[in-house]
C-alpha cells in the first residue's frame, strides 16, 4: 500500500482504492470492469438512492434491528449524499451489471465509510458495514427499481410538470393575444381556408395540456415502490412492515404519496410503469416537435419565406452570411425531441428485459428515463421564455395574403356549388385576381353578395 491508496476487502479479496475515496472494493471493481461510456447516473438518481438508505436506516432503528449509534451516523451520511456533497464518489459507468448492484453497493460503501468518519473510525474498517448495516433489509434487486420510481416521480413533480405548465401558460397567452390575427390555413403545406393565429396557438396549448394530463395519469403507479421484495420478491431478510414503513418515511421526506407495491414480483421483474412514463414523455416530445416545426415554418424568411411571425433574435445565424438570424430555440427543442424518441426505444427494450424475477437492464432504463424528463423540462422552459413569449405576429402580411387567396371560394360552395366555385378558383389563380372580382365578373354573385360571403373573419368561427 502507498500513501495514495488504501486496501479494502470484499468477499473476493483485497482491492486498492484511492486513499481519500469514500467508496470501497466493490465500487473499485466495477470501475475497472465497466470502462464503457463515461456516462454516470444523474444527481436525481443518486439523491433517490440516498433517501432510500436514509429511510431504511430510520425504519431499521425503529424496529430495533440497527444500533442507534450506527443508525444516526448512517442517516447523517445518507443525508449528505442526498444533498450532493459526495457526488464525486459515484464513479461507476451506467453500462454495468444489469441489476444495478454495482451502484447500489457504491451507495452502501460511500454511506458506510462516511458514517465511519462521522464516528471517528478508519475508512474501510467496516465499523459501519455496507451490507450488514447500510443495506439491511434490502437487496439491489428492490433498491434500484425503487430508486427509479422515486427519482422519476421527484423529477416529474419538481421539474417537468412545472415546466410544462409554464409552457402551457405562455401558449395560452399568445392564443389570446393573436385571436384577432387572420392568416391562411394550410393542409399538406398548401393553402387552405383561413384560420386565426390565436386558434393555432390554442391548439398548441391544448397539446401541452393533454401532455400534462398524460404524465399525471402515470403518477399513481409510479408511487408504488418495489422496496421490501429484497432478492426475488419474497421479502427474505426483511421483517414484516419494513416496506410500508420505508415508503411512509419517503413520503414524509418528499411530500409525495409513495406506497409499497401491491405485488413485489411484478415490481422487481417488470418495469412496466417506467415504460409507460417513457411513452408519455415520448408523446410530449411529439407535441413539442410539431409546435417547434410550425414555429420554424411561420418564422421562415424574412423575405422569401412565410414570414407570418417573428421569433426573438438571439444570436447570429451564420459564419458567412452577415445579418442572418436562425430559429435556434425551436431547433434545439427538436433535437431534444429526437433524443427523447431514442431514449424511449432504449427504455422499451430495457423494460422487456425482465427475466423471471429480475429485470437486467435497470441502469440504462434509469439513465434514459431520467434524461428524458430533464431534457423535456429544460426544453419546455426555453421554448416558452426564449421563443413563445417574444413571438410577434406580422399581421398585415398575413391578412393581405388571406384576402388575395382564391381558396376563399370554398365559402361559396353552398351558394354557387362546388363546380362553379372550382371554376372561380382556377380563373383567379390563372389571372392573379381575387375571388371577388372573378365571381362577380362571371355573374355568379352580385358585388354585395360576394363582399358578404367572402369576409374571411366569419369563416374562422367564434
Amino acid at each position: 500500500m502507498t500513501s495514495n491508496v488504501r486496501v479494502e476487502r470484499d468477499s473476493m479479496g483485497p482491492v486498492e482504492v484511492p486513499a481519500d475515496a469514500l467508496y470501497g472494493a466493490q465500487t473499485m471493481r466495477a470501475v475497472h470492469n465497466f470502462p464503457v461510456s463515461g456516462l454516470r447516473f444523474p444527481r436525481s438518481f443518486i439523491r433517490a438512492l440516498a433517501l432510500i438508505k436514509l429511510a431504511a436506516a430510520q425504519v431499521n432503528l425503529a424496529m430495533g434491528r440497527l444500533d442507534p449509534k450506527l443508525a444516526e451516523a448512517i442517516v447523517q451520511a445518507a443525508q449528505e449524499v442526498a444533498d450532493g456533497r459526495w457526488d464525486d464518489h459515484f464513479p461507476i459507468d451506467v453500462f454495468q451489471t444489469g441489476s444495478g448492484t454495482s451502484t447500489n453497493m457504491n451507495a452502501n460503501e460511500v454511506i458506510a465509510n462516511r458514517a465511519i468518519q462521522i464516528l471517528g473510525g478508519e475508512l474501510g474498517s467496516k465499523l459501519v458495514h455496507p451490507n450488514d448495516h447500510v443495506n439491511m433489509s434490502q437487496s439491489s434487486n428492490d433498491v434500484i427499481p425503487t430508486a427509479i420510481h422515486v427519482a422519476a416521480y421527484l423529477e416529474v413533480e419538481t421539474a417537468l410538470l412545472p415546466a410544462l405548465r409554464h409552457l402551457h401558460e405562455a401558449l395560452q397567452a399568445k392564443a389570446v393575444e393573436f385571436d384577432d390575427v387572420l392568416k391562411t390555413g394550410r393542409t399538406h403545406l398548401m393553402d387552405a381556408m383561413p384560420v386565426r393565429l390565436g386558434q393555432e396557438f390554442s391548439g398548441y396549448a391544448a397539446q401541452i395540456e393533454a401532455g400534462i394530463e398524460r404524465v399525471q395519469a402515470t403518477l399513481p403507479r409510479l408511487a408504488e415502490l418495489a422496496l421490501g421484495g429484497t432478492a426475488v420478491g419474497t421479502g427474505v431478510n426483511a421483517v414484516p412492515g419494513f416496506a410500508a414503513a420505508v415508503a411512509q418515511r419517503l413520503s414524509e421526506m418528499t411530500g409525495l404519496p409513495f406506497r409499497e407495491a401491491e405485488n413485489h414480483f411484478a415490481a422487481q421483474a417488470a418495469m412496466d410503469t417506467a415504460v409507460e412514463l417513457s411513452g408519455q414523455l415520448k408523446t410530449v416530445a411529439v407535441s413539442l416537435m410539431k409546435i417547434s416545426n410550425d414555429l420554424r415554418w411561420m418564422n421562415s424568411g424574412p423575405i422569401a419565406g412565410l414570414g407570418e411571425i417573428a421569433l426573438p433574435d438571439l444570436q447570429p445565424g451564420s459564419s458567412i452570411m452577415p445579418g442572418k438570424v436562425n430559429p435556434v430555440i425551436p431547433e434545439a427543442v427538436m433535437m431534444v425531441c429526437a433524443q427523447v424518441f431514442g431514449n424511449d426505444v432504449a427504455v422499451t427494450v430495457a423494460g422487456q428485459s425482465g427475466n423471471f424475477e429480475l429485470n437486467v437492464m435497470l441502469p440504462v432504463l434509469a439513465y434514459n428515463l431520467l434524461q428524458s424528463i430533464t431534457l423535456l423540462a429544460n426544453a419546455s422552459r426555453i421554448l416558452a421564455d426564449k421563443a413563445i413569449a417574444g413571438a410577434r405576429a406580422n399581421r398585415e402580411r398575413m391578412l393581405n395574403l388571406v384576402d388575395k387567396n382564391p381558396i376563399l371560394a370554398t365559402a361559396l360552395n353552398p351558394v354557387i356549388g362546388y363546380d362553379r366555385a372550382a371554376q372561380v378558383v382556377k380563373k383567379a389563380y390563372a389571372e392573379g385576381r381575387t375571388v371577388k372580382e372573378v365571381v362577380v365578373e362571371l355573374g355568379f354573385l352580385s358585388e354585395e353578395e360576394a363582399t358578404r360571403l367572402l369576409d374571411a373573419r366569419p369563416m374562422t368561427g367564434k
